[in-house]
């Protein structure tokens, strides 16, 4: 934690007297055009050189603005064109002062900046705990306002993005599945993936030490796709083994269903593993990645590979199950299937 020191500056002020500029007939522009002309000089011209610009300045020579004194005898001219010494209309002083002034909102603001250990913590969390502190042990004087700005900010501000931004691609991805399946249930019965995914990727969060950030929820947002994929992907395969028994004529009883699902999830594990193979090869390079934003990439990636695993678990053990559980009580209530 590093407070920001206010650097000091040594100025020149010249605090004109209007009531004495008026009887001299001069403005406080003019006034302050000539002082500042005569002593911090002023840019009339450019030399040119070939390529080369160098700017032309017209000012008193140093002996004549080197002290405080030789600046009070700087000489004003008037409109009617008499020439009055600089301290006849103004009261000339050196100053001690800060280099810059910083400000926000129109309030002045002094910076104090955190260097948080993410592995540790996280940004919301301490944030969380330095505010309880503060207000328990920090008296901010009345007109002073604490508020907390970098990397927080911009977390609150994509928070609030986030909470629409999740729900809107949730629904999509129903629209999508329904529209693919034609089906509630198979619809459903893909969308099983998505809390075993999380499962998978919370407890590689927590393997690898990585807190709750924004990069790690678009993580979890682009698992909500991935799970997606490899849902239909093993749903189509049991749908065509069902539909090519129904189709030859041989789904007439329990055996024949399971056979049926057996064949549509135990004969296609290597296309369903090859799948789900180039989309581990594709995210844990990024793991052992070292370069720059490679710390954001791996929370991205972390959720997404720990989720791939356990929804793929998933697909091989649960999914046909649940088909067979609704394919079976789909055909005894059609009256096709005697128990």
């Amino acid at each position: 934690m590093v407070a920001e020191r206010i650097a000091g500056g040594y100025f020149l002020d010249i605090d004109f007297d209007r009531e004495k500029l008026k009887t001299f007939g001069l403005s406080v522009k003019d006034a302050q055009d000539q002082a500042m002309t005569s002593v911090g000089g002023e840019n009339v011209s450019q030399l040119i050189a070939n390529r080369e610009r160098y700017p032309i300045q017209v000012r008193l020579a140093p002996s004549f603005r080197q002290d405080e004194s030789a600046i009070k005898r700087v000489l004003i001219t008037t409109s009617t064109g008499a020439q009055i010494p600089l301290s006849e209309v103004a009261q000339v002083h050196f100053t001690n002062g800060p280099s810059m002034i910083r400000d926000e909102n129109a309030q002045l603001v002094g910076y104090v900046y955190v260097d948080i250990d993410l592995a540790k913590t996280d940004v919301g969390r301490y944030v969380e705990r330095a505010k309880a502190l503060i207000e328990k042990r920090v008296s901010v004087p009345t007109g002073y306002v604490v508020s907390w700005s970098g990397q927080f900010e911009n977390m609150e501000r994509v928070k609030e993005r986030l909470k629409f931004v999740i729900p809107i691609t949730v629904i999509l991805i129903i629209f999508l599945l329904y529209f693919n399946t034609k089906s509630l249930i198979k619809t459903g019965i893909v969308l099983l993936a998505i809390p075993f995914s999380l499962i998978g990727a919370v407890w590689l969060l927590v393997l690898l030490g990585y807190n709750l950030s924004i990069a790690v929820w678009v993580g979890m947002i682009a698992l909500l796709g991935l799970d997606a994929e490899t849902g239909v992907f093993m749903l189509m395969y049991l749908d065509l083994a069902f539909n090519d028994y129904v189709a030859h004529g041989r789904m007439n009883s329990l055996a024949a269903l399971k056979r049926a699902v057996v064949e549509g999830a135990v004969h296609r594990v290597r296309p369903k593993l090859m799948t789900v193979a180039a989309l581990f090869m594709g995210l844990i390079p990024i793991m052992w990645s070292s370069g720059a934003g490679s710390d954001v990439m791996k929370r991205i990636a972390a959720p997404m590979i720990g989720g791939l695993f356990s929804s793929f678990l998933l697909e091989l053990l649960i999914y046909p199950v649940v088909f067979y559980l609704w394919k079976e009580r789909t055909y005894f209530q059609l009256g096709r299937f005697s128990r």
